[in-house]
């Protein structure tokens, strides 16, 4: 059984920055894609950035500049990195690793339970 955690998440003033961490546990042998979601209240949820095995990153265009995600393959961990923080970026962010390899012959998705951000004024 795979397991996403999220954590790093809280209550940050605007222009302020989080670091939010996802550790991926369980019997891994390997993790296609990472990414970073999140969902506002009354809105759908939305991919953040995602980065694969090899380093390639992709951003939503509100944040490109702002955040940064990067990967620990060793640790099967995902960083995003959150500076001039927002009221906009107020969310649950979610983890979400794609095409993983544990047990068998095929890859599954998996998601973690979510971390919240709430960016005051």
């Amino acid at each position: 059984q795979v397991q996403l955690v999220e954590s790093g998440g809280g209550l940050v003033q605007a222009g302020g920055s989080l670091r939010l961490s996802c550790v991926a546990s369980g019997t891994i042998f390997s993790i296609n894609i990472m990414n970073w979601w999140r969902q506002a209240p009354g809105k759908q949820r939305e991919l953040v950035a995602g980065i694969n095995g090899a380093g390639i990153l992709s951003y939503l265009e509100a944040v490109k500049g702002r955040f940064t995600i990067s990967r620990d393959n060793a640790k099967n961990t995902v960083y995003l990195q959150m500076n001039s923080l927002a009221p906009e970026d107020t969310a649950v962010y979610y983890c979400n690793a794609e095409g993983v390899f544990s047990r068998g012959l095929y890859s599954h998705d998996y998601w973690g339970h979510g971390t919240q951000v709430t960016v005051s004024l």
